[in-house]
């Protein structure tokens, strides 16, 4: 910590000598009786002061937000004074009232932004990461044993810790620990209250430990961890998956169908994708067994087919090499469900959006059931929209059972 209270002394010492440097530059006019030589002097200790500032920007004292902010202050106050001059004709008076008041303001600054963090802030885990000791790996990236080592002594130093015992029993699972794993989410139940968000999610993670750790059966303490969970959350997706899982060991697959479907409509990414998987299974079985098994929208493959063209208005105001960004959104959202780069060289073309176009694995087309498509000309090259783009958008689109390709035609300007 004696680096971080070093360097904000530093900083301090330099704030207040920004505050003191226009009243000790005061002192050179107030002998100045004309209005013309007082202007000079003022253009002189403009230059003085800018010159300090790119010479403190130089030595790295100041970065480029606060030297343009400062320099925008000194040829503020320069155009100040020399608006005024014509009507100043007394002198200025540099008061010693004056400068204890000044005093006094620039050191209560800093002393009350210190105590607001010392109060506020997170000086404590600052301490904590300004004190770890040197890596004990010679530079190199520790081993996931290491890893999990240094996070099971933190949390024997900080026991109420619900993220980090998440991490690690999460970790635990994933190691075919199981039983460390059961009794990391026992401890978190512990810490979250009731009513919190993740609740629900962390009794359901819960049940499944405890169900691995029973060598994958559902004991008497693994369907009272079930029922608990689905009693507070009907749709939570681990106690539903653990009831599918179950059902379908007991070839009861249309019990196991409607258990999976039902948490596969609540979920998404790769969970979603692994619920799909285990309705398929349960759907082939019942066909087997020569059972007529509906349609199942959710197993339908996500994509949009989108036939992309330019309105003839504004095909003279583009240039073949620009580029075109064509996206799928969530109704109302922002993050790209899929994407693909064009030209308008490409134009007309036909594009189909899927899965694999999604910019995150885990947020993806098969995620919802309906999204928003645009295509853009972008003048920038640049992804995200700016004043005079040409764009065009339909919505809804629904993401499944969609044959025909939609005309998409790009018909707007971005305001």
């Amino acid at each position: 910590m004696i680096e971080l209270w070093g360097g904000i002394a530093v900083l301090t010492v330099i704030a207040v000598a920004f505050v003191f440097l226009p009243f000790i530059r005061a002192k050179r006019v107030v002998e100045v009786e004309s209005a013309e030589n007082r202007g000079q002097q003022n253009i002189e200790i403009f230059r003085e002061r800018l010159s300090e500032l790119e010479n403190e920007k130089s030595a790295g004292n100041l970065d480029e937000t606060d030297f343009v902010t400062l320099k925008t202050e000194l040829e503020r106050n320069l155009l100040s004074d020399v608006e005024d001059a014509g009507s100043r004709a007394g002198k200025l008076q540099l008061t010693t009232q004056t400068l204890v008041t000044v005093t006094l303001l620039a050191m209560l600054i800093p002393v009350a932004g210190l105590g607001l963090y010392s109060v506020y802030g997170r000086s404590a885990d600052l301490d904590i990461a300004l004190h770890q000791p040197n890596d004990p790996f010679n530079g190199e990236k520790p081993t996931l044993e290491q890893a999990v080592a240094q996070l099971e002594r933190e949390l024997q130093q900080n026991p109420d810790n619900p993220e980090g015992w998440f991490l690690l029993s999460t970790t635990y699972m994933n190691q075919g620990r199981y039983a460390e794993g059961a009794e990391g989410f026992k401890k978190i139940l512990e810490l979250l209250p009731s009513d919190a968000p993740q609740y629900s999610s962390v009794n359901g993670q819960y049940a499944q430990a405890l169900f691995f750790a029973a060598d994958s059966k559902i004991t008497d303490e693994v369907r009272a961890q079930i029922d608990k969970t689905l009693a507070i959350e009907p749709l939570e997706i681990t106690a539903l998956g653990l009831l599918g899982i179950e059902a379908y060991e007991k070839q009861d697959f249309e019990a196991a169908m409607e258990y999976w479907l039902t948490a596969l409509r609540n979920a998404e990414g790769a969970t979603a994708e692994s619920l799909r998987s285990g309705v398929r299974k349960a759907r082939d079985e019942l066909i087997a067994q020569g059972k007529n098994v509906p349609d199942i929208p959710e197993l339908q493959i996500a994509s949009v087919t989108l036939q992309v063209d330019l309105s003839p208005e504004f095909k003279e105001q583009v240039t073949p090499e620009q580029t075109i960004f064509v996206f799928a959104k969530e109704i109302g959202g922002r993050i790209p469900l899929a994407a693909v780069k064009l030209m308008v060289s490409d134009l007309p073309t036909q594009v189909v959006l899927d899965d694999t176009m999604a910019m995150n694995p885990q947020v993806t087309l098969s995620s919802v059931a309906e999204v928003e498509v645009s295509a853009r000309i972008s003048l920038s090259g640049q992804p995200q929209a700016q004043k005079g783009d040409l764009y065009g958008i339909i919505s809804p689109v629904e993401v499944r059972g969609g044959e025909l390709p939609l005309m998409l035609v790009i018909d707007k300007v971005v305001e």
